[in-house]
């Protein structure tokens, strides 16, 4: 099968965050059960614009901004609108990881207008909006692209629900989790241990939280290290400001990271916390888990249930006192947290990798082609 993704960003950063890793972690296993892929992108930062990203055959363009102060929502890659123009009919299907953006959403406009078959993935990012783009977007475009779509992926019963509201109407859902390749297994660091925070530095992350936990748990006493990794997202100042403040070395941010090397960073990690709010399904803490490290989360997140049914981790709420109580179980009792980082570790061998994915993505595909003809 002959099949194109599509993902808004990709950059050496890892800015654009779980789309792109679940595009390029399905890509792969696309290939290697044979299939024909190739990952068109936007693109930015890249030294030299690579054509292939973890042997997948990738297609980048210069990502610009065309609505300012919208971030992600607000750049285009009109390179890219030109090459699927050109290429649209070489392939069999196409999977666009979608959002309300100017790289994606007019791709499939044009995948709609040309009767090309095509699936979305929209990754928890289009819901009920009163930003006051998101009403003309979705009564010109958005609707139309979910509703004739082949398929609608979902992660949870929630956001089904919501991309429901979105289009008005039933769409053609099918439930697709995340999932990730099974990486060697961790080898923490020596002492202290550390606690370890991987995301963009983003409001809804709440990066400022991990470090007023950490501040709190150093206070009392706790000897370890807590590392914030990942690229600015609008929460630097305020995130410099306080390690500023702070001044305590055990408490640092070491900036973005290469997406190849997060699972390798990880591993050398002793407990992973990621205290973001309204998470649909995130791909660092299935990373940690692969690795074998235990993850806290708070309650919203959409792995929650997961990683409870697993006892892969612990569950809490979002305050910074919750938080706290965590960690501080996991870093005082670690026999708990290895055996947390085990179960993590057996759940992604057995539910969470990437050949159930593989799986549900090839059964959809072919019932999409074959409902088309």
């Amino acid at each position: 099968m002959r099949i194109l993704q599509v993902v808004t960003l990709l950059d050496p950063d890892g800015a654009y965050g779980g789309p792109a890793r679940v595009a390029l972690n399905q890509s792969m296993e696309l290939i290697r059960r044979g299939h024909e892929v190739t990952l068109g992108a936007g693109a930015r930062r890249f030294p030299v614009v690579p054509t292939r990203l973890n042997d997948v055959p990738v297609k980048l363009f210069t990502v610009r901004t065309v609505v300012p102060r919208t971030g992600f929502a607000g750049v285009g890659a009109p390179g890219l609108q030109r090459w699927f123009h050109r290429n649209r009919t070489r392939f069999d299907i196409v999977h666009i990881h979608f959002g309300r953006d100017l790289v994606v959403l007019p791709l499939a406009v044009s995948a709609r207008h040309h009767g090309i078959l095509y699936v979305l993935q929209p990754h928890g990012m289009v819901t009920p909006s009163d930003h006051p783009l998101a009403g003309p977007l979705d009564a010109l475009w958005t609707r139309k692209v979910l509703r004739d779509a082949g398929a609608v992926f979902h992660l949870t019963a929630l956001e089904k629900d919501q991309l429901a509201t979105v289009a008005r109407t039933s769409l053609p859902f099918v439930q697709l989790g995340n999932g990730v390749p099974c990486y060697p297994p961790g080898r923490p660091s020596a002492e202290p241990p550390e606690v370890l925070f991987v995301a963009r530095m983003h409001p809804r992350k709440r990066p400022t939280a991990f470090v007023e936990m950490a501040e709190v748990l150093l206070s009392a006493g706790m000897d370890a290290r807590f590392t914030l990794v990942g690229p600015d997202e609008g929460e630097g100042p305020a995130l410099r400001a306080m390690l500023a403040a702070e001044a305590d070395p055990r408490i640092s941010w070491e900036g973005a990271l290469d997406p190849d090397d997060v699972p390798r960073r990880m591993a050398a990690a002793t407990v992973y916390v990621l205290p973001s709010v309204r998470e649909p399904y995130p791909m660092s803490v299935l990373e940690a888990m692969s690795v074998g490290v235990p993850v806290v989360v708070t309650r919203d997140c959409g792995l929650a249930p997961t990683i409870e049914r697993t006892g892969s981790g612990i569950v809490t709420e979002p305050t910074v006192p919750a938080l706290v109580t965590a960690v501080e179980s996991l870093l005082a009792d670690r026999s708990l947290a290895r055996a947390m980082g085990e179960r993590g570790r057996r759940a992604v061998r057995t539910d969470l990798g990437m050949h159930a994915v593989g799986d549900r993505l090839l059964d959809t595909y072919t019932d999409v082609a074959g409902s088309e003809r």
